[in-house]
C-alpha cells in the first residue's frame, strides 16, 4: 500500500508597498489636496497607493504573457537608474523617442530620479526586491515618456488630466480614473464648459485604442524614431486637447 504525501499549498505572493483593500477615504482626502494644488505630486502617489491595489501584480502577469515580456521581466531593468544616466540620455539621435524625452527633461526641469524621490515622500518603501514592486516602479518611471509619446504635455491641469485618463485605459488602475474624473468636474465648475471633460475622454479613448505601452521594451523604444513609434503604437493626434490648450489660454484658466 502506497502512502500519498500531501503537498503544501503555495502561499499567495504578497504585493509589497500596496494595500490589499482600497482606501477610498484616504484617496478622497488626497484628491481634494491635489485639486487644490495640481503641483502637489505627492498626492498622486497617495491616490495610487489607496486605489490601485493589485494593479501592478495584474499587469506584471499580463507582461509575462506578451511576446518578449518574459525577457523584459527577466532583465528587470531599473529605469530610474537608466534614465538618470547623463551619458545615456545624451546618446539618442535627433528625432528619436529618447531625443524627445531629453528635450522634455530640459524643457520641464523634471528628472526620473526626482519623480522617484516624490513617490517616496511618505517614507513608503519602493525598492522591494519583488517582481510586482519592480513593475510598479517601471510604470512610474515611464510616465514622462508617455507624455512624449502621446503628445500630452506636462501642463497643469489639461495635459496631466488627459494623460491620467489615458493611463487608466492602459492600466485599469482606479487611482488614475479618480484623478481624471476629479479634474474634469472641477474644470466644469470653474469654466462652465464640458470641453475639459471631452479632452479627458479623448485621452481615455486613445488609451483604449493604442497598443499596451506597459509591454514595450523601453530600452529599444527610446532609439526608435518618434513618428514611427507613434504610428506603430496606434497613438493618434490629441485634437481636443490641443483645442483645449488654446481655449484655456484665452480664458486665463491654465491654473485650474
Amino acid at each position: 500500500m502506497s502512502a500519498t504525501i500531501a503537498q503544501p499549498q503555495a502561499a499567495p505572493l504578497p504585493v509589497p508597498g500596496t494595500n490589499t483593500r482600497r482606501d477610498w477615504k484616504g484617496a478622497l482626502t488626497a484628491l481634494r489636496k491635489l485639486l487644490q494644488n495640481g503641483n502637489d505630486t505627492v498626492q498622486v502617489f497617495r491616490i495610487m497607493r489607496a486605489l490601485n491595489a493589485d494593479t501592478a501584480a495584474r499587469n506584471y502577469h499580463k507582461l509575462l504573457g506578451r511576446p518578449g515580456g518574459g525577457r523584459i521581466a527577466y532583465r528587470r531593468t531599473e529605469l530610474t537608474k537608466l534614465f538618470s544616466d547623463p551619458a545615456y540620455i545624451a546618446s539618442f539621435k535627433p528625432g528619436t523617442v529618447g531625443a524627445a524625452y531629453r528635450d522634455f527633461l530640459n524643457r520641464t526641469g523634471y528628472s526620473a530620479a526626482g519623480l522617484a524621490e516624490v513617490s517616496m515622500a511618505d517614507n513608503v518603501p519602493h525598492d522591494a526586491e519583488h517582481p510586482y514592486a519592480w513593475f510598479g516602479r517601471r510604470e512610474r518611471d515611464v510616465h514622462d515618456i508617455w507624455h512624449v509619446l502621446t503628445g500630452y504635455q506636462a501642463d497643469e491641469p489639461a495635459g496631466e488630466a488627459c494623460l491620467v485618463a489615458f493611463s487608466y485605459a492602459q492600466t485599469k488602475g482606479l487611482g488614475w480614473a479618480a484623478i481624471a474624473l476629479g479634474a474634469s468636474l472641477k474644470a466644469r465648475r470653474v469654466t462652465g464648459s464640458w470641453d475639459f471633460a471631452r479632452a479627458v475622454i479623448e485621452g481615455y479613448r486613445s488609451g483604449k485604442r493604442a497598443a499596451w505601452l506597459s509591454g514595450e521594451d523601453y530600452e529599444q523604444l527610446m532609439h526608435e524614431p518618434l513618428d514611427q513609434a507613434r504610428r506603430r503604437l496606434g497613438l493618434s493626434d490629441p485634437v481636443r486637447y490641443r483645442q483645449l490648450q488654446v481655449a484655456l489660454a484665452e480664458m486665463g484658466k491654465t491654473g485650474l
